[in-house]
């Protein structure tokens, strides 16, 4: 039976641009105990400033979240395996929190800002909490803010889509950032909501 991957494995993964999904699933379960609030050894290697237009058409970058944490999660709204799975839980370890989730902002940022257009992105996240904030951008904006975070995105288009239909094959990690937007944690593709929030408590005091 294989080992379970290393940080620095996870890390390798991340900069080759593999395929997310599985690495992320491996990387961590339910029930491990939650790591100590102590420097990740990652800190540094995710994150970094951004300029995006939220699902209300507002302008705003990473500065206007200062003084919370940020839990950041990269995906698309007609994404049908990862993002269904991933955004319940996040939903739901918000309303676990109780009056500690007042310390996070939740961010939801697009990976495919073609088609994910403000007013398609507010009908999307407020499917799934109302203080999920949904972002995206120009192309170049998102590609940047991708690369910061060391998030694989490729565009897929398969036999049965139709002519100018497209998929995104994407990383599904959720990232935890302090309130001054430095690096925290990761959170592995189908983390729980009992397991995310014990991080989160772990982590807000």
């Amino acid at each position: 039976m294989p080992g379970r991957p290393t940080r620095r494995a996870l890390l390798a993964g991340l900069a080759a641009g593999s395929s997310l999904p599985a690495l992320a699933q491996h990387h961590g379960h339910a029930g491990h105990a939650a790591p100590s609030p102590r420097p990740d050894p990652l800190a540094g290697r995710f994150g970094g400033p951004f300029s995006l237009t939220d699902h209300r058409g507002t302008q705003v970058s990473d500065r206007d979240f200062r003084g919370r944490f940020m839990l950041i999660y990269f995906g698309f709204t007609r994404c049908t395996d990862t993002c269904p799975i991933d955004l319940p839980n996040i939903a739901q370890a918000l309303d676990g929190l109780g009056p500690l989730a007042e310390r996070v902002t939740p961010l939801f940022v697009t990976v495919d800002p073609a088609h994910d257009t403000p007013a398609v992105l507010a009908a999307y996240v407020g499917a799934f909490h109302p203080r999920l904030i949904g972002l995206t951008g120009s192309e170049a904006q998102i590609a940047a803010v991708a690369k910061a975070y060391k998030v694989h995105r490729r565009k897929l288009t398969l036999p049965h889509h139709a002519p100018g239909e497209h998929s995104v094959d994407h990383g599904s990690l959720t990232y935890l950032m302090d309130r001054e937007g430095h690096f925290l944690t990761l959170l592995p593709h189908k983390t729980g909501a009992d397991r995310m929030v014990a991080v989160l408590r772990n982590y807000l005091g």
